[in-house]
């Protein structure tokens, strides 16, 4: 399924992606340059490499800088690649978006510096500031169960004005605050949250950030396309019938977890490997995960043990 044209440099529907392990849990680069494509082969016209769910506290930049170039040279320019280059220091996140730039990547996507707690003038400062290290257009990363504060709506309203921040990918379900950003900014609104797409398109957001969208690509693009559209009805069919899996990816254990393990059942990854202090499901996770899936009405291509 051949991802539509727009206008949106970031695309519409993005996958963050995991960052497969081989089974000493060592970066498998040639499993990630599979998924990438794959990924967009099935509707994806962006991805986000190295983000949360790319388990970016445990990379090296190394790591980080090798899975851009990795991605970047399975998929070209048939996807947009977003680097996921933030970091709780700032000089530290200014010198690795300044390394991915060089590597042709597309876009930054830029998380709140976690767990110093600063003031909302030090958020807008480290957004401007690594904003201003490279003509890369920015994706703000608004995500307060992880990082610890929220970006106050008038922070995200003062950082609309600078020229690389571009887009926000929100995560914090807020709904009438984040209505306000869009009635007061131009900046392209992603849902962070894969369970809330229907409801954030229907208010305005131009698609998704999501990590369920590793495991039944086609069904969000679909969602997204009507939703696009204005056939909200076949968005919302759409929108119950992914229910239960993004239930069992995103309410169960953390994100990359799971969706490690579901990808491992469909056969796309060889392994659900994740880096300490991650740690793979337990047999009870993974029973109501399970049963999770069991609800699911479509065929989702997986393979449980016996």
């Amino acid at each position: 399924m051949a991802p539509q044209k727009h206008s949106y440099p970031f695309g519409t529907l993005l996958t963050a992606m995991v960052t497969p392990f081989s089974s000493e849990g060592e970066v498998d680069y040639q499993q990630a340059a599979q998924l990438a494509v794959k990924l967009v082969d099935d509707g994806c016209d962006g991805l986000v490499v190295t983000g949360t769910t790319g388990e970016t506290s445990t990379l090296s930049d190394d790591e980080k800088l090798k899975m851009f170039r990795t991605v970047k040279e399975a998929v070209g320019d048939r996807a947009a690649i977003i680097a996921g280059t933030g970091t709780s220091d700032t000089k530290h996140s200014v010198s690795l978006s300044q390394q991915a730039a060089k590597l042709g990547v597309d876009g930054l996507l830029i998380v709140t510096p976690y767990y110093n707690k600063p003031s909302q003038s030090g958020v807008q400062a480290h957004f401007e500031t690594i904003a201003s290290a490279t003509e890369l257009p920015v994706m703000v990363y608004d995500v307060p169960g992880r990082t610890g504060i929220p970006i106050s709506t008038e922070t995200l309203i003062r950082l609309a004005d600078h020229p690389q921040i571009i887009a926000l990918k929100d995560a914090k379900a807020d709904l009438a605050a984040t209505t306000r950003v869009m009635a007061n900014t131009d900046l392209h609104i992603y849902s962070g949250d894969d369970a809330l797409i229907l409801p954030w398109m229907a208010a305005g957001a131009v698609g998704l950030v999501g990590v369920t969208t590793h495991l039944a690509t086609k069904k969000f693009r679909a969602l997204i396309d009507a939703a696009r559209s204005g056939d909200f009805a076949t968005a919302r069919t759409l929108h119950f019938e992914l229910e239960p899996l993004s239930r069992a990816v995103m309410t169960r254990i953390q994100g990359a977890v799971s969706a490690k393990q579901i990808l491992k059942w469909q056969g796309v990854l060889p392994n659900s490997v994740v880096r300490l202090p991650l740690v793979e499901p337990s047999s009870a996770e993974l029973a109501v995960i399970r049963a999770d899936l069991e609800e699911i009405s479509f065929d989702l291509g997986a393979k449980f043990p016996e």
